[in-house]
């Protein structure tokens, strides 16, 4: 290859490169409007945070094809709790951090809900030695790791948590600790644990 020809090419690398580097630190609402000291700020100052925007606008926009069209409000209502929320990581000691996990949780969380990702079941656990007492658990390989449990009509959704041996996923008042075709299994604000083995 000629100089030329190596110059141009060096000059093409480098210009798709930052055009690269600018389009990623675009998240998907627009920075002008953000204001100074924002979380919104720092949305469009961070790579990382402003493409989490940019997949959860599009996941969103996924899970709302999903949605009834009678019963459109449910999710638009979870989206707007999660956007304040996201503001009140402007006051947390890590703002960063802060908004970069709920950015994960809500993708992965939206992604199992609404069925976006492949799932892994549902897999049927009887706890208690009771055949009637059972409870339907469905994996996701979202980022984090989730599930869909159903118990007596009831669905939690969980993401899986650090553990000394075993998978253990935590929801808002439910918990689904596994380990070896066992599962200890908490269902409701302080409810006792109970045991639950999987049905082969």
């Amino acid at each position: 290859m000629k100089a030329p020809a190596r110059a141009l090419l060096r000059l093409t690398v480098l210009v798709c490169g930052t055009a690269t580097a600018a389009r990623a630190a675009t998240p998907s609402f627009d920075c002008s409007t953000a204001s100074t000291a924002s979380i919104e700020e720092l949305i469009c100052q961070d790579d990382q945070l402003a493409a989490l925007d940019v997949k959860l606008a599009e996941v969103y926009a996924e899970a709302e094809k999903k949605v009834p069209r009678a019963k459109p409000n449910g999710l638009r209502a979870e989206q707007n709790g999660w956007s304040q929320a996201r503001t009140e990581c402007g006051k947390a000691d890590d703002r960063r951090e802060c908004a970069l996990e709920l950015y994960q949780l809500r993708i992965a969380g939206l992604q199992a809900s609404y069925g976006l990702v492949a799932a892994n079941g549902p897999h049927t656990w009887f706890c208690n030695n009771d055949s009637k007492n059972e409870v339907l658990v469905t994996y996701f390989p979202t980022d984090p790791p989730t599930l869909l449990a159903k118990k007596h009509g009831q669905t939690s959704l969980m993401y899986l948590q650090p553990s000394g041996s075993g998978s253990k996923y935590v929801g808002p008042n439910e918990s689904f600790w596994e380990h070896q075709n066992e599962a200890l299994v908490t269902w409701g604000f302080r409810a006792p644990q109970i045991i639950c083995q999987r049905k082969p």
